[in-house]
């Protein structure tokens, strides 16, 4: 059976765990070469047997996303080792939980940092090897909070929202190109994220990260002349239309 992701390269980032290493595995089940971008080289490199199992191949890069100079070392690894990059999946996140008046700028601007921050720095070192590739793809991993704001959550939603409004200019000025830009948008995974922010939520009731995967999936592998360029992902126990 033909692999649609055969020959292609992708960076993924928060690869150690989660969202991501759901994202890695489903990437490599297509036959895609995956690059691991993390901080902990042990999960890091139990994302990669588990990518090796699926059928693809991966390279780690430890990759600390506060540092622009290790951003900038995980696309100069991926040129020299590849010279090629197919996909580009701004996965990493992190979040604090407090009411603003209690919320120091240094949590602010960590969350600023690793959130919008870092895609930023990634999204325009990658763009030169993305725009040699014939069909390249970049996916923004936002939240329901880059849509909405809750309580607690300032300065994790202040970074989401400006990553939402990152992802919109870079899409608007990559129209008519062969790198196409999407974002997704969802509400409670069960990750370690989501369970220190929100367990009031039933774990049985959290969006599994394999479900994220699948809709990553979806979008890097379908170029025909429909393009999603938000999606909104809801817990099948929430309200809809978030």
């Amino acid at each position: 059976m033909t692999k649609h992701l055969t020959g292609n390269v992708a960076i993924v980032t928060g690869a150690s765990r989660g969202i991501g290493r759901a994202i890695s595995v489903a990437l490599a089940a297509e036959a895609a070469t995956i690059i691991l971008a993390a901080r902990s080289v042990p999960h890091l490199q139990d994302t990669a047997r588990e990518v090796a199992e699926a059928g693809g191949t991966a390279e780690i890069v430890v990759t600390e996303l506060t540092d622009e100079d290790s951003i900038k070392n995980l696309v100069r690894v991926t040129a020299e080792k590849f010279g090629r990059l197919d996909i580009l999946i701004n996965n990493a996140g992190i979040t604090h939980s407090a009411r603003l008046e209690e919320t120091s700028t240094e949590d602010w601007e960590r969350c600023l940092r690793v959130n919008a921050r870092a895609p930023f720095i990634l999204c325009r070192e990658a763009l030169p090897l993305l725009r040699k590739s014939p069909s390249a793809c970049i996916v923004n991993i936002a939240s329901v909070v880059g849509v909405k704001g809750y309580a607690l959550q300032s300065a994790y939603t202040s970074s989401k929202h400006a990553l939402r409004g990152m992802t919109m200019s870079l899409a608007e000025e990559l129209k008519g190109s062969n790198v196409r830009v999407h974002l997704l948008c969802p509400g409670g995974v069960n990750t370690d994220l989501v369970a220190n922010v929100r367990p009031d939520i039933k774990k049985e009731d959290l969006i599994g990260p394999g479900e994220i995967a699948e809709l990553v999936l979806y979008l890097v592998t379908h170029k025909g002349n429909a393009v999603i360029d938000e999606l909104h992902i809801r817990r099948a126990t929430a309200a809809p239309w978030f």
